[in-house]
């Protein structure tokens, strides 16, 4: 089969692999008819993930139609269309019982690379995210191994299209998730969201359907504000006025109640510590650029919560503790659990009070997308969100 696979640091390639087989009688296959790239898969692109290996197949963002199932499967017949979510879980351990899917006990083999490098575990194996997440094949392929098959893949039994259930298979969970964290009063609290890339645009919108009164987006890319402004957020080019500033204009002195920081470890911005950061981890002093983060711990009022869907990769210094604590801010952060928020956001996609598919902008075959990770990274050509066909 095609696959996209690793091969080094800011170089993905299209070969030919093996067809995934089943391993285990839980196992299922899935042969994809849709997958995307992932803004967290750039972090892989640019070698800031470590224990990855030439060849690993990338992708957690995929759905498609079951073609073979293991013994004991019996949620799964071959046939159904599903959505797997990008975080794998048994479903059985302490964690998945209480609905912490990304924290599951069982489903990552690998956990103790993980414990070595971050001094503790890091939950949930997720497909096609380094050894040091499990090591499974991902989904930028055409056919993919499902692992917990029982308990992973979410059938989807009515006529949406691909487009439309797609990212639910990790960035609109992943957004509303964020906007859940915040415990959002409905018509009073502001909401601000740094980064408008796929994760922050599905934040706002969750944001505005959780009730907020008024949502601000900051990122600097015309093209990612113009599609937060379409929804009705206020936008704020941080690089031409000074966010903090903003914001408290915008919030008549008090700062957002809650700010989500959708952006992650490689952040960009200005200013002497933003600086610091892209020199120390250049020079592999550090895994994290946290700018976006700093900013949303300055900007938060005192009381409210900054939840934290971007992704970081290990230590971080230069953070605002004094303010956060003198602020008594809440923090929330994590990898989402998916599966515990998918019959309600499929209910919201059927009801039509959202479309997913708003997002898209590059639609492209498999073998087009090692260039496309590059146009994505580079935040040219308007790319926001690409969806990959594997059969054309």
């Amino acid at each position: 089969m095609k696959a996209i696979v690793w091969q080094g640091v800011n170089k993905v390639g299209v070969e030919t692999v093996p067809d995934p087989t089943l391993l285990l009688p839980t196992d299922a296959i899935i042969k994809i008819t849709s997958t995307a790239i992932c803004g967290s898969d750039l972090h892989l692109l640019d070698g800031f993930i470590p224990s990855m290996e030439k060849g690993d197949i990338l992708g957690h963002e995929f759905m498609g139609e079951v073609v073979e199932v293991g013994k004991d499967v019996k949620k799964l017949k071959v046939g159904d269309r599903v959505i797997v979510p990008f975080n794998i879980a048994c479903g059985v351990c302490d964690n998945c019982q209480r609905g912490n899917f990304a924290a599951c006990d069982n489903s990552n083999p690998n956990h103790r690379m993980a414990e070595a490098l971050y001094g503790a575990t890091s939950g949930s194996a997720l497909f096609g995210y380094s050894h040091m997440f499990g090591g499974y094949a991902g989904g930028q392929a055409q056919y993919v191994r499902v692992p917990f098959a029982d308990v992973g893949p979410f059938k989807i039994e009515t006529a949406l299209r691909d487009e439309q259930v797609l990212f639910l298979t990790d960035i609109f969970p992943t957004g509303f998730q964020a906007a859940f964290n915040c415990d959002i009063v409905p018509g009073r609290d502001v909401v601000a969201v740094f980064g408008a890339g796929p994760v922050g645009q599905f934040a706002a919108r969750s944001a505005q359907m959780l009730g907020a009164a008024h949502v601000i987006v900051i990122d600097r890319v015309p093209e990612r504000l113009a599609m937060a402004e379409a929804a009705g957020c206020q936008v704020i080019n941080y690089e031409k006025e000074d966010v903090l500033v903003a914001l408290l204009e915008a919030t008549g002195g008090r700062g957002p109640d809650h700010v989500i920081e959708a952006v992650g470890m490689e952040a960009h911005g200005h200013g002497p510590g933003a600086a610091l950061d892209k020199l120390q981890q250049n020079l592999k002093l550090t895994f994290d650029r946290i700018t976006a983060l700093r900013w949303a711990i300055l900007s938060c009022a005192k009381g409210g919560t900054v939840s934290i869907p971007g992704v970081y990769g290990g230590l971080v210094d230069k953070m605002p503790m004094g303010a956060a604590f003198g602020k008594g801010l809440v923090f929330k952060m994590g990898q989402t659990h998916t599966h515990r928020y998918l019959p309600d956001l499929l209910s919201r996609i059927e009801s039509g009070q959202i479309d997913p598919s708003f997002v898209i902008t590059h639609r492209a075959t498999l073998d087009q997308a090692p260039e496309l990770y590059k146009t994505f990274r580079d935040k040219k050509g308007g790319c926001i969100k690409v969806v990959l066909n594997p059969w054309a």
